[in-house]
């Protein structure tokens, strides 16, 4: 099976990863029609993440690594031994894809899985850049509950580099929390911190709310304020 991974290089400065960039299943997989519902959701990918992922690593001469297979085919921002790698559920209804996975279908999934952390632990391991980035983008309602946050700036031990987001994003005229709606102390970005700690960088992982991030304005908007903010802070130090 080709390998379902795309990167695209500008440089050899920062790595931006992109683990729910897509929706799409590897050939020979195909959504069962009970699923189709759920296929343009955020439980099967983050809209606007890849575009997000691809404009900022081009602006900073940087590569972007892209998980090119939905996260219900095989999770990348997951350990491979969690039991959400495969999610069964969402929204309190079974994930037909994910009913019954039989050896050999593990097997596959678990080479696309592998394939995308060792096309982002080469770029890492290539790159001159300190900091390692994430992108992702999250639901505004979430179980019936709407979020105000439009970004979030995930970190756990990087809080200089997390308040230098913040306070960019901030005077570019977002409303930014840091850890919400998910928190980076909590394990939540899980794959951002294997690779940077790997190699002796720094990681770091934004959300940006999916109403916003999917609108071509706004994109260029958050990347020219993130640009700005990581370029201030590596100038720094």
């Amino acid at each position: 099976m080709p390998v379902p991974v795309e990167t695209q290089a500008f440089g050899t400065g920062i790595v931006v990863t992109c683990e729910h960039g897509s929706n799409a299943l590897p050939d020979p997989f195909r959504f069962q029609e009970e699923d189709r519902w759920i296929v343009e959701t955020h439980w099967a990918f983050d809209p606007g993440a890849r575009p997000l992922a691809l404009a900022l690593a081009e602006e900073l001469k940087g590569t972007a690594v892209v998980a090119g297979f939905s996260r219900l085919f095989a999770d990348p921002n997951r350990e491979e031994t969690s039991t959400e790698l495969f999610r069964r559920t969402a929204e309190g209804r079974p994930i037909a894809l994910n009913r019954s996975i039989s050896d050999a279908d593990r097997a596959v999934r678990l080479h696309a899985y592998r394939a995308y952390h060792a096309a982002v632990d080469g770029a890492v391991r290539t790159s001159t850049a300190p900091i390692v980035f994430s992108m992702h983008t999250f639901t505004p309602i979430y179980e019936g509950k709407t979020r105000a946050v439009e970004i979030g700036v995930l970190f756990d031990e990087e809080t200089a580099l997390a308040d230098a987001l913040d306070g960019e994003l901030s005077r570019a005229g977002f409303r930014v929390e840091p850890n919400e709606p998910y928190s980076g102390k909590l394990g939540l970005m899980y794959s951002v911190d294997r690779h940077a700690k790997a190699h002796g960088r720094r990681p770091i992982e934004l959300e940006v709310r999916q109403d916003l991030a999917v609108q071509p304005d706004v994109q260029k908007h958050v990347v020219e304020a993130t640009a700005r903010a990581l370029r201030e802070f590596l100038g720094r130090g």
